[in-house]
């Protein structure tokens, strides 16, 4: 078993930043590729970044440029930098770890508004 605990989330205005931390309950990252999704109010959860094992990310096209998927292997932990942010990243944001098995975080909501 998995656990994963986001933290960080919080009101911005646009323009603003923020980093999303996602701690994992033990060392994973040699073997689980992680990944940051969002769901907005009446959306879909879609995929956001993802960081596999040998720490190639990958974003989508919404966020390219402006966030930025890190991890600390001593820490366990996972990191989303979004920067430039705009009212249409507020969402509920998760972090997923993938292996043979899948394991999902609570969330951390984000809010991006003047």
């Amino acid at each position: 078993q998995v656990q994963l605990l986001e933290s960080g989330g919080g009101l911005v205005q646009p323009g603003g930043s923020l980093r999303l931390s996602c701690a994992a309950s033990r060392s994973i990252f040699n073997f689980y590729t992680m990944r940051w999704y969002r769901q907005a109010p009446g959306k879909e959860r879609e995929l956001v970044a993802t960081l596999t094992i040998d720490g190639r990310p990958n974003y989508a096209d919404s966020v390219k440029g402006r966030f930025t998927i890190s991890r600390d292997n001593a820490k366990n932990t996972v990191y989303l930098q979004m920067n430039s942010l705009k009212p249409e990243d507020t969402a509920v944001y998760y972090c997923r770890a993938t292996w043979t098995d899948n394991y999902w975080g609570q969330g951390t909501q984000v809010t991006v508004s003047s």
